[in-house]
């Protein structure tokens, strides 16, 4: 089981808010909390979505995530679709766990993929590659 898949606790969450020098108000808890929960990266819209139900406007939210992900307490990835998203990094400290992204041809769904699934040779390697994205059919899609 990775970190990621854990809860994150509400003083685990605190404590990378204070560790940024960042207030912690009860919209960044909330927006955090939701991320936590999640094990893929999630968009904007699919983020208000999840959290229609606790009074958060679409602004506020959008607000929330960029100053989150300008202070390095997300990672803002774009997976070929245009769509931005976000998520909680893999560890416990503010520094992303480099590793590759899924993304299904044909329903759209982003998994992230164990830094293990791909390994950089050569040119990938002398580039400083930041981000892998593999594209594919999807096992449910497969099945269909």
């Amino acid at each position: 089981m990775s970190s990621k898949t854990r809860l994150l606790r509400d003083d685990d969450l605190r404590q990378l808010l204070v560790g940024k020098s960042i207030r912690v108000t009860e919209q960044r808890m909330v927006i955090l909390r939701e991320l936590a929960k999640l094990r893929i990266p999630t968009s904007h819209p699919e983020l208000t979505e999840r959290l229609a139900g606790v009074g958060l406007d679409r602004a506020t939210i959008y607000r929330n995530l960029l100053s989150l992900t300008e202070a390095g307490l997300l990672v803002k990835t774009q997976l070929g679709d245009k769509v931005w998203r976000f998520e909680l990094p893999n560890t416990m400290s503010t520094e992303h766990g480099a590793h590759p992204h899924f993304v299904c041809n044909d329903c759209g769904d982003v998994a992230c993929l164990p830094e293990s699934a791909v390994a950089l040779r050569g040119e990938a390697v002398r580039n400083q590659v930041a981000e892998v994205q593999l594209r594919g059919r999807c096992v449910a899609c497969v099945r269909a």
